[in-house]
This record gives C-alpha cells, structure tokens and sequence, in this order.
C-alpha cells in the first residue's frame, strides 16, 4: 500500500524521477484537453442544435449560475479557470475506477500547486477587476496594522487548500487499500462508490472556495454618496 503516488517511480535517471503522480496528472491532462476539443469540435450556432450539445449548454449554464451566484458579475471570464479546476479534480477521482490508476489528488505536491494556482490567479483577477492600487490598498484596511495579517490570511488559506484536498483524497484511498486487505469483496465496491462521490464534492468545494476568494478580491467597495447640500439646507 503506497501513501502517495510519489513513491511509485516508473524511471529514474540519477535525481530525475518519473512518478506516478508526474505521469498520471500529464496523463489525465491530456485526457481532458483531447476530450474538450472531441465535444466542441462541432457545435452549432443555429436552432438546430444535438442532444448533446444541449447537454454541455446546460452545464454550462449551471456553472455561470454558480459563479455568478456566489458573487462574480461576469461568470464567463472566470470559468475557464474555475471550470477546469473543478475538471481536474473530478476525473483524478473518477478515473480511481481503473484498475492500478491513483489519483494524483493524493499527493501533496499536486494538490500544493493547484493551490498555488488559485493563490496566483486571486491577485490577477483582483487587479484586472480594480487596478494595482486599489488592490494593494485592500489590504491596509481598516488600518495599517492589519498589514502583516492580510498576508497571514493569504498564505494560510493558500495551505489550507492544499492541505484539505490532500487529506481527503489520501484517506479515501488508504480507507479503500484496508478494506481490499481485510474484505476483499462487498466493502471495497462500496467504498469505490463512496469515493468517487467524495471526489466530487471535494472538486466542487475546491472550484467554490476558489470562486470564493476571487470574489472577495474583485469585489469593488463604492464610497459613500455624500449628502445633498440642498436636502440638508
């Protein structure tokens, strides 16, 4: 029973090493990217529109709807990123259907990066929304002190991604590993079921935490209207 996907090493030249989660999260992007380009390569702008093209539009509706309801105005300019966080995480756990394939959610080195992936994208999506200083300024609110506490609360919360998606997806698969050991029959089938349904919801709470923290960076604060001389008077 392996941990991690980073102890299974399938080539190694001196300190170079090709790993399981190396080959396995190239291999699902590539997956992905040939997959994307195989269900929009022919859809239709007029009124006659297939059955599954009607399908993906549903989605992508429900999608926008979520983005846009958690407090982005413009959902189309953050679901490319947002969509594809939520697409990786998913079919890492959807694919824990074929046999000898580990997700490489259950490494920490991949769930670190996509963290940092959000940690990169919050501040650029920020600045775009409100300009460099208006975002910089954000975080001397209320007052100066509060300064080294902002960045705290970056840094932390950056970790906390990582960490979380990490922990939930290696217990699921250690959980599993056990079951195989001590009942290698009923038990594991229904623990692979109830694994691919955590793999979802944790994607799921992956792509809204992410959708949380972009909208808290763009959200423009407006000033106050200042009172009408001519009521007062």
């Amino acid at each position: 029973m392996h941990l991690s996907p980073d102890a299974i090493i399938f080539w190694q030249y001196g300190v170079f090493k090709l790993n399981a989660t190396i080959a396995y999260t190239w291999g699902l992007m590539f997956v992905l990217a040939v997959g994307s380009k195989l269900v929009t390569r022919r859809l239709s702008t007029g009124h006659q529109r297939s059955r599954w093209q009607n399908l993906l539009e549903i989605i992508v509706t429900g999608i926008n709807k979520q983005i846009e309801e958690v407090g982005l105005s413009q959902p189309e300019k953050y679901l490319g990123f947002l969509g594809t966080l939520f697409l990786f995480v998913a079919m890492a756990s959807l694919f824990t259907i074929v046999p000898g394939y580990e997700p490489p959610t259950g490494s920490l080195s991949t769930t670190a990066a996509l963290a940092i992936c959000v940690f990169v994208a919050v501040p650029l999506f920020g600045i775009e929304k409100s300009g460099l200083g208006t975002y910089l300024h954000a975080y001397l609110k209320p007052t100066v002190i509060m300064l080294p506490f902002n960045i705290i609360s970056e840094l932390s919360r950056t970790l906390a991604l990582a960490v979380r998606l990490f922990g939930n997806m290696m217990s699921g698969t250690m959980i599993l590993a056990i079951l195989l050991t001590i009942t290698p029959f009923i038990f594991p089938i229904v623990m692979s079921a109830l694994g691919l349904l955590t793999g979802m919801v944790q994607a799921y709470i992956f792509s809204i935490l992410a959708t949380v923290y972009i909208a808290a960076a763009t959200r423009v604060r407006k000033p106050k209207p200042e009172p009408d001389a001519s009521i007062e008077a």
